[in-house]
């Protein structure tokens, strides 16, 4: 695979319509919001879309979720993913013997798993007992190429809240016929919001994990999609969608510009009827790839 040459900055604007972008467990799954109004996916909720569309796409994923696994992983955690792995195991036994060294470690979990090689990823296993050898924990951190902002909102939210009952109870009390405290609940939705999120892929450590030209156009294919099988009860298909995907790519390592002066080049507004539109100023030298959401 090429090796990443050039720094890359890049920017993501969405749409929510009718629907909840990320829920706040500690507000009774209301969006997200800042204390100014303006809606909020966080960078967690933008990295878990991006390696549901990458295992999608065939890649290896570490970090996967109980209810998006990758056909025949069988792992329900972290520590039992990496721990079945053979070319870690092996390189682990190596380590032991003082054949190899952790920075092997990493490179063998960075070749293996892309969202590793990515976004980095702590490797900090024990084996369970306290009183067995700490020799045998792992305890390795790995920096990743690959930086993402929280998405918010170009102006305040509007969020609506509605009641909602269920059909049938949960549970039956003294009388089948009542209504039990269960079959009721809130659901939330903003009514439209234009979002949007930076990021950037950083030649030194993608040299350090290994992030190629061919990861970073699997990134580009991941966040111009990244609401393709995404659809909840809370997300309805054309909920959400991808506007404009804004990809800069500089000619050397260390960039031509700043990454914040590059992001201050985009220019976003909405007006009342909710027609959006996005521009980029365009700086010497550096002309951004605008790509479509799918």
């Amino acid at each position: 695979m090429a090796v990443l040459e050039n720094k890359i900055d890049f920017a993501l604007v969405f749409t929510a319509r009718n629907a909840n972008p990320n829920g706040d467990p500690l507000d009774g799954n209301r969006p997200r919001t800042t204390y100014k109004g303006l809606g909020e996916v966080s960078d967690v909720c933008l990295k878990r879309k991006i390696r549901n569309r990458l295992l999608d796409a065939g890649q290896n994923i570490f970090v996967q979720s109980d209810d998006r696994r990758r056909e025949g992983d069988m792992f329900r955690s972290l520590k039992d993913r990496a721990d079945n792995e053979p070319a870690l195991v092996e390189c682990t036994k190596q380590i032991k013997a003082g054949k190899k060294t952790r920075e092997d470690y990493a490179r063998q979990a960075c070749e293996t798993w892309y969202d590793v090689r990515a976004f980095g990823q702590v490797f900090a296993f024990k084996k369970g007992k306290k009183e067995e050898d700490e020799s045998d924990a792992v305890s390795i951190g790995i920096r990743g190429p690959v930086s993402i902002q929280p998405a918010f909102s170009i102006e305040p939210v509007n969020i609506t809240s509605s009641q909602i009952t269920k059909s049938v109870n949960l549970e039956t009390g003294k009388d089948p016929d009542k209504k039990g405290s269960d079959t009721m609940g809130m659901k939330h939705r903003v009514d439209f919001g234009v979002y949007v999120t930076y990021g950037a892929i950083n030649v030194q450590l993608a040299g350090k994990t290994g992030f190629s030209e061919e990861d970073a156009e699997a990134l580009k294919e991941a966040l111009r999609t990244l609401f393709c099988n995404d659809e909840t009860s809370a997300r309805p298909a054309g909920s959400m969608e991808v506007m404009k995907l804004i990809w800069w790519k500089h000619n050397c390592a260390s960039g031509q510009y700043s990454s914040a002066k590059v992001h201050r080049t985009l220019q976003i507004s909405c007006d009342d009827l909710g027609s959006v539109s996005i521009s980029t100023k365009n700086l010497e030298g550096l002309i951004p790839e605008v790509l479509d959401g799918e």
